[in-house]
């Protein structure tokens, strides 16, 4: 077990590191490394699984670091467990198939190589997050996953809505890796170690009070906020769509974003200690949801109806790990990354073909590209929760969990986000694939099959994975997990929404029988506000420009006239005396013996008066 850990980590960084030094100036090499180290990772993470699958346990490795003098220690090490080895597949998983892809949509780009190069240290630094036994070794490789989606985003780097929104992605994280630093020290602090399962006993066991477990737990999820774009940090997550298109696959479906859950579900033993805790990721899982799905309704950009409704799932599945559904919020994780990849894949296929990004620019693509089409008709069926698709069941797990734990207000946020997300996903569907033809640029035609089997894959995944609820909940649990199984009254009526949603985009985007146009201008408030996503940009740009840089030129003046004022002070009177003295060394005895004797009486007179 311990050497395929291991294997799993060497296949990408040594990748990354023979295609920097070694074959960078060959395309085909470099990408047939990369994808040979993860399929490789792949085929590890596949023995690791099915290991555990038959002996099912937590197998933690481990070495010392560094030590101090006091006795306090670092430990590097692994922890393999069914919740890592779940992830371990679907990031290995998702990667190969997001790098074969890359085969036919990075064709011809200038920093292929590159690609390819950061690529893996993406994979890399995921994995390395994923098997982390400790909370510093997670942070370390927590912050390289930063470090690679700037590097990814900015990938076309020439373009300054790329470059920005790499920045973005940079700086907005930041906001939320200060509060998973801050909850490291802390724990760190009170419990003498990093390691996850020795603070799962300790905390067990009482040794810490529910106040501090509740402080550390807030601020562990302000970290997994920031990485999983929960607002009030979601702002990033919408403009790294600047970066290629398979990237934004990795980055939504298996990396960047499930970081931030994986942090949750891997310390999910804090959060159950705090019921506050708990109920502060649902209320923000169930307006992000809310709040992000009601924004993908008005985008016209393909990409970033996409990325918006990403920040509504993953809002879902940390509503579902506030309530209590540890199994339902996981697992839709892991069938939310099968039906994500697919949609960000398919979209790619369709600007691969059509040269651009928004939705009325194309049209009529069915007859012409139907293997994208079917598979992107899956993936969108299964985002939108319909049965037997694997989506149905991780997002009805959600709900049903919501409602039965008494979170009735959430519930009804998490019902209507579904309706949403069937509307906005039919309405893509419809204007994209079934509208009109309309050629802005492009020549429709089916991507090559290096493109197309990833899409096939992933949709026969996106169809499969929902049957496995049961057992998945019994491998990563141990047991079945109560109070998550499938009623029927709730499902029926989140598939009537969903299908009363589809039937209304239906008519509106492909039959035409209500104006789109009409209705924005009969709803016109509500219209710009969803097209201006709730002006929460505005708001900060309007706190960085009038607030922030208004402190920093006050800042700034304190610095020059106060700060620097007294520096220059301080030289000045040290030149002033300096002068005086120097005034005073004339090289003449008698004007010594003056100062000498002018000296003795001032000190008489000092006495004198003190007397």
């Amino acid at each position: 077990m311990l050497r395929l850990a291991e294997l799993i980590l060497i296949f990408p960084i040594v990748s990354f590191l023979a295609i920097t030094f070694l074959t960078r100036k060959s395309e085909k090499l470099s990408s047939a490394v990369s994808i040979s180290a993860i399929f490789l990772s792949l085929v590890s993470s596949l023995l690791i699984f099915f290991s555990l699958s038959q002996a099912p346990g937590s197998f933690e490795f481990k070495m010392p670091w560094f030590a101090t003098i006091s006795g306090f220690s670092v430990e590097l090490g692994f922890l393999v467990n069914p919740l890592s080895s779940v992830m371990l597949l679907v990031v290995t998983g998702v990667s190969f198939l997001v790098q074969v892809y890359s085969l036919g949509y990075m064709k011809g780009d200038e920093g292929y190589t590159k690609y390819y190069s950061f690529i893996s240290l993406f994979s890399f630094s995921m994995l390395g997050l994923v098997l982390a036994n400790n909370l510093l070794q997670m942070y370390i490789f927590w912050e390289l996953v930063g470090l690679c989606s700037y590097l990814l985003i900015g990938h076309w780097y020439s373009k300054p809505s790329a470059a920005n929104a790499a920045k973005k992605a940079f700086i907005v994280t930041r906001f939320g890796d200060f509060g998973f630093l801050v909850a490291i020290i802390l724990i760190s602090f009170k419990t003498g170690t990093f390691n996850f399962l020795q603070i799962e006993q300790l905390i067990k066991a009482g040794a810490l009070s529910q106040q501090l477990v509740t402080v550390v737990a807030l601020l562990l999820f302000a970290g997994a906020a920031g990485k999983s774009a929960q607002f009030p940090l979601h702002i990033w997550l919408p403009d790294a769509m600047e970066g290629p298109t398979p990237v934004s696959a990795l980055i939504h479906a298996a990396t960047m974003v499930a970081a931030g859950v994986y942090l949750v579900a891997r310390t999910y033993y804090l959060f159950v200690f705090s019921g506050t805790a708990l109920e502060v990721i649902a209320v923000i899982g169930a307006f992000t949801a809310f709040f992000a799905g009601s924004i993908a309704l008005v985008q016209n950009d393909i990409k970033r109806v996409l990325a918006y409704s990403t920040v509504s799932q993953l809002g879902y599945m940390m509503l579902g790990l506030g309530v209590g559904g540890f199994t339902a919020g996981y697992f839709h994780l892991i069938t939310h990354a099968s039906f994500k990849a697919l949609l960000f894949l398919g979209a790619g296929s369709v600007i691969h073909a059509m040269h651009t990004n928004d939705i009325w620019e194309m049209g009529g693509l069915f007859k012409k590209m139907k293997v994208t089409a079917l598979t992107f008709l899956v993936g969108s069926l299964a985002l939108s929760g319909l049965f037997p698709t694997s989506g149905f069941f991780s997002k009805d797990a959600i709900l049903i969990q919501a409602y039965h734990s008494g979170h009735t207000a959430l519930f009804v946020m998490g019902l209507l986000t579904a309706a949403f997300t069937a509307f906005y996903m039919a309405r893509v569907f419809f204007v994209v694939f079934l509208s009109k033809e309309r050629s802005a640029g492009g020549h429709p035609h089916e991507s090559p099959a290096v493109m197309t089997v990833p899409l096939v894959i992933l949709a026969l995944f996106a169809l499969g994975l929902g049957y496995y609820t049961g057992p998945f909940g019994s491998f990563v649990l141990g047991s079945e997990a109560g109070g998550e199984h499938h009623g029927l009254l709730i499902p029926l009526v989140s598939n009537a929404l969903a299908l009363l949603s589809m039937l209304a985009a239906w008519a509106i985007y492909h039959k035409e029988l209500i104006s789109s146009d009409a209705l924005a201008a009969r709803f016109s408030w509500p219209y710009k506000i969803l097209k201006n996503k709730y002006y929460v940009d505005e708001f900060y740009a309007f706190c960085v420009n009038r607030i922030l840089f208004n402190v920093s030129r006050l800042a700034n003046w304190f610095d020059r006239n106060i700060v620097d004022g007294s520096v220059d002070g301080v030289f000045r009177l040290t030149r002033f005396t300096a002068v005086v003295l120097r005034g005073l060394q004339t090289g003449l005895v008698q004007n010594y013996a003056l100062g000498i004797v002018g000296g003795m009486v001032a000190v008489w007179i000092l006495l004198r008066i003190l007397r």
